[in-house]
């Protein structure tokens, strides 16, 4: 929630007697504030008055007719280009940028950066996006297959999972410290098969190994064989319906041959959709939470601490990551086939 102009500049005011300077104090306002609280141009503007010797928190009596703010102009413009700056817009209008921010609040808008997103989705790509969804959805009225989805994934972990966190301080405590991670931080594979009901099958990538059509293929053929072992029913009755990412080697011939001989039937799946992968945005997620401060110091450590996490997740967790991509399919075709926001 932002706040009102006097209580930007009694920080400002704080500040500037405390000695810091106008870009770092406009920057914490932000951070306390919401982005767009005030811009270091104007921080600097008020800071100049400061040294001045005038500290008074008001405005300045302005000579001459006093502009007017055309509010729907204002509109049309900042909806039509959402990355215009107030600076900007002040120039435009001719009044100040702290006007067109009162404006622009009053209008329920607040000043966000820009999400990050897998791939810039060419017009091909969202309508493949959308024509996938809509049929998986078209096919999941006529019958419920979620509990046949069998879906995969593999991930980097690192043996140290630093993470900058922020911290409730007093004005002369020191800011606690977290260290760069390096170029090329020590890491090994993880890769994982699950179901609705579970862990099928998980293992790790050799030192220096890569995962070639072979290899995968190899893979491949372990799964098969413990789904036997653990969910017999899903593959003798009701059949399998794979669920995995258009990454290479996943779509070699020979693998498509291969996952065919199973009995598998290959669900399809959008190119550049890791929103789409329950892996990805339910089972990882959750890793990556589990794994946030914890260091290991070699291999062994990191595969207990990942076989504590998955043997800690009843069937519900997993049932969870599959039975949510009904919703997500959902708001891919909302969107028109483009990412969503979640």
């Amino acid at each position: 929630m932002s706040a009102p102009n006097t209580v930007i500049r009694a920080i400002l005011l704080y500040e500037f007697k405390l000695g810091t300077n106008a870009v770092e104090a406009s920057r914490k306002i932000c951070i306390a504030f919401g982005g767009g609280s005030v811009t270091s141009r104007t921080a600097q503007r008020w800071f100049k008055k400061f040294v001045s010797g005038d500290e008074s928190l008001e405005d300045e009596v302005r000579s001459g007719r006093p502009s007017s703010l055309n509010t729907d102009e204002l509109r049309i413009m900042i909806e039509t280009n959402p990355n215009l700056t107030c600076q900007v817009l002040a120039q435009r209008f001719q009044v100040s940028d702290e006007t067109i921010r009162l404006h622009l609040h009053k209008m329920g808008k607040k000043w966000k950066l820009s999400k990050w997103v897998p791939h810039d989705l060419s017009s091909e790509n969202k309508l493949l996006h959308l024509n996938i969804c809509v049929s998986l959805l078209s096919r999941l009225k006529s019958k419920n297959f979620l509990n046949q989805i069998l879906t995969c994934d593999e991930k980097w972990i690192l043996y140290s999972n630093y993470k900058r966190n922020y911290h409730w301080l007093s004005p002369n405590d020191p800011v606690p410290q977290t260290p760069k991670l390096k170029m090329t931080p020590k890491k090994i594979l993880f890769c994982v098969w699950w179901t609705s009901r579970g862990v099928v099958h998980h293992e790790y990538l050799k030192v220096g190994q890569t995962l070639t059509v072979n290899l995968y293929s190899e893979k491949l053929q372990k799964v098969q064989e413990k789904l036997k072992q653990k969910q017999p029913s899903l593959v003798n009755r009701r059949g399998i319906l794979f669920l995995q990412d258009n990454a290479r080697p996943r779509t070699a011939a020979s693998l498509r041959e291969k996952i065919m001989q199973f009995g598998w039937e290959l669900l399809p799946h959008p190119p550049y959709s890791p929103d789409l992968s329950p892996t990805n945005y339910h089972l990882f997620l959750s890793l990556d939470n589990h794994m946030r401060g914890k260091k290991f110091i070699n291999d062994t450590a990191i595969k207990e601490e990942v076989s504590q996490f998955l043997n800690s997740k009843d069937s519900q967790f997993y049932a969870n990551g599959i039975f949510k991509l009904p919703s997500r399919w959902k708001s891919v075709v909302d969107c028109k086939g483009a990412y969503f926001n979640e």
